[in-house]
């Protein structure tokens, strides 16, 4: 029975452990944050609302729904 290779290189464990593989948004955290808050004021937006979670965790780069404003009573 031929004896299998368990050695393996830096570059190769790196790759099964997950690092260095996926890269992070090009997203400013900071802007993001300023640019959301700056939307809440101006809609009035209450922490907790329907609206807020909709502003606060959509992800329009993974689905391409965001927030488009509040509904009109």
């Amino acid at each position: 029975m031929d004896r299998v290779n368990t050695w393996m290189t830096l570059d190769e464990l790196k790759t099964l452990a997950g690092i260095g593989v996926y890269s992070t948004a090009n997203e400013n955290i900071s802007i993001t944050g300023t640019e959301k808050a700056r939307i809440q004021r101006k809609n009035k937006i209450q922490p907790g609302s329907e609206d807020w979670f909709k502003l606060w965790f959509s992800r329009p780069y993974l689905t391409g729904a965001g927030f488009r404003g509040r509904k009109k009573k």
